[in-house]
């Protein structure tokens, strides 16, 4: 007997067309979402430009464990996931990316620019303004593995894709985490927004009710 990763879907309480209120917005994604495993609620959010990038402490983390990669003299005792070295360098010119996240100390900045070529398209260049270069990796790393996390635009397009929790979290954790980060970007920034789960329509968010 073959058995199917996806559920039948719901979309009974969906209409394409309208702007939901964000609680109700969010039970629609929990109906529609069509995965058996544990869906994520994601956020497309589209902007007023290209080049927006900061962190957002959720006050609920989203249940994403980033892999996270630290080059430093502290990098040992940081709590990272993998410890930069130059054989790491190596492996990353040679296109083997396998973390989420880099932080470092400025002293790795001369030799990370060797390799910004792979890094930068996939948006894992450190910069001071994401907050992933820094004197403290431990804190650092910390802050990151507690719920901050990066959000930013597309290469070349003003929309950024988020995902902001688990769809078995309370309705109300989800909708405290998709205010924070629509206040944290700021409304003159944002100019829709809508949700989905990881398999399943997308539904349009009512800003106004925010």
């Amino acid at each position: 007997m073959l058995f199917s990763d996806e559920k039948s879907q719901d979309t009974s309480s969906l209409d394409r067309n309208k702007s939901y209120p964000i609680s109700e917005a969010i039970e629609i994604v929990k109906k529609v979402s069509y995965t058996k495993f544990e869906g994520t609620l994601e956020a497309h959010i589209n902007t007023a430009q290209t080049g927006i990038r900061g962190l957002v402490s959720l006050p609920f983390a989203s249940g994403k464990k980033l892999t996270i990669l630290a080059f430093g003299k502290d990098a040992e005792t940081s709590g990272a996931d993998k410890i930069g070295s130059d054989e790491i360098l190596e492996e990353i010119n040679k296109g083997k990316v396998d973390f989420d996240l880099l932080v470092t100390t400025p002293e790795w900045m001369p030799k990370l620019a060797k390799v910004a070529k792979i890094l930068g398209p996939r948006g894992l260049m450190p910069n001071p303004k994401s907050g992933t270069i820094t004197s403290d990796l431990k804190k650092t790393v910390e802050s990151f593995m507690s719920g901050k996390t990066e959000y930013k635009t597309e290469p070349k397009a003003p929309v950024i894709h988020l995902g902001l929790g688990k769809l078995t979290q309370p309705t109300e954790e989800l909708s405290a985490n998709i205010k924070t980060l629509l206040q944290t970007l700021g409304k003159s920034r944002v100019k829709k927004v809508s949700l989905s789960p990881t398999m399943g329509p997308s539904v349009k968010l009512d800003l106004s009710s925010i």
